[in-house]
């Protein structure tokens, strides 16, 4: 069994889980990345991207990858996802909740089955908390863990353009929303078994599935920020020395990379970048203008104080 710390990766053959695991594997991590897409081109919808690759590029960076097919729909593959890293590498140190089921398209509630909202609450919500709950015993016998849960300005803010015309779905919202809000409420109940559970809102950032799809339903995805972006701030929180001080709270990749020097912030488009800097935002991203859930702690005055 590896003593290596190591990370369990969901919805890594593309997108913001490709750039968590490329940058875990940077930060030391071996890493099991989960997905469905196992082979280049066999994406049912053309994308690119696959585990193969992903495993590729990890083992570049000299650390040991384990490709897990996985459907986030199907409960037994998700438990043997989990149950087959435990035996190859021994622990799982870092879980992150990255894969989605994004829906049929930039549909209108009126016109959203309520079936869709079933599968939607399936794999968006059900499928993480089941993975999290799966990986809850060996993080408690190795004394503690975290959880790095991939949100969205979407599930608290809303836009004014309806879906399809630069909005997006209530569908994906709603999902969103709540687990965003769970993150919060399994930090309370596992702050004693030193487990954090932290929200990673990522900004908009610019996927293959955001690029090439999106785009072309009213949402401009090529102005996003590179996958690195959220990427690079997953490796900061799953290697900081003290990851329980961000438990509960919710972290705005793109103003944090710039904060911890991740990124040069010069690079970033707007409204990440400088044309934005110094301005009050539109609207508060992540729940507060900070970047950090629950803002950024003032010191007490000193006793004496007056």
């Amino acid at each position: 069994m590896a003593s290596n710390r190591v990370a369990f990766v969901v919805g890594a053959s593309r997108g913001i889980g490709r750039g968590c695991a490329r940058h875990l594997a940077q930060a030391g991590f071996d890493i099991a990345v989960a997905a469905r897409t196992l082979h280049e081109g066999s994406e049912p919808g053309g994308l690119p991207g696959s585990l193969d690759t992903v495993v590729s590029e990890i083992e570049s960076r000299g650390r040991s990858a384990l490709a897990c097919r996985m459907d986030l729909l199907d409960r037994a593959s998700c438990r043997a996802a989990i149950e087959r890293t435990l035996d190859e590498f021994g622990r799982i140190d870092v879980l992150v909740n990255s894969g989605i089921d994004h829906g049929e398209g930039m549909k209108c509630f009126a016109d959203t089955p309520i079936e869709d909202y079933d599968r939607a609450f399936s794999t968006n919500v059900t499928a993480p908390l089941l993975l999290i709950q799966n990986v809850l015993p060996s993080m408690r016998e190795q004394g503690g863990g975290i959880v790095i849960n991939i949100s969205s300005g979407a599930g608290q803010n809303e836009t004014r353009d309806l879906p399809g015309a630069g909005g997006w779905p209530l569908l994906y919202s709603i999902t969103k929303a709540a687990i965003n809000r769970a993150t919060t409420g399994m930090a309370k109940e596992l702050r004693a078994q030193k487990i954090a559970v932290i929200n990673l809102e990522p900004g908009v950032v610019a996927t293959e599935r955001m690029v090439e799809v999106t785009s072309r339903e009213g949402i401009a995805g090529a102005g996003g920020v590179s996958v690195d972006v959220p990427g690079s701030v997953c490796a900061y929180l799953a290697s900081h020395q003290n990851p329980m001080s961000f438990s509960g709270r919710t972290v705005d990749a793109p103003q944090f990379c710039v904060w911890a020097g991740l990124i040069d912030g010069t690079t970033l488009p707007f409204p990440y970048g400088p044309a934005a800097w110094g301005a009050p935002p539109e609207i508060a991203i992540a729940g507060q203008t900070t970047g950090v859930g629950g803002g950024v702690p003032v010191p007490p005055a000193p006793p004496d104080a007056t």
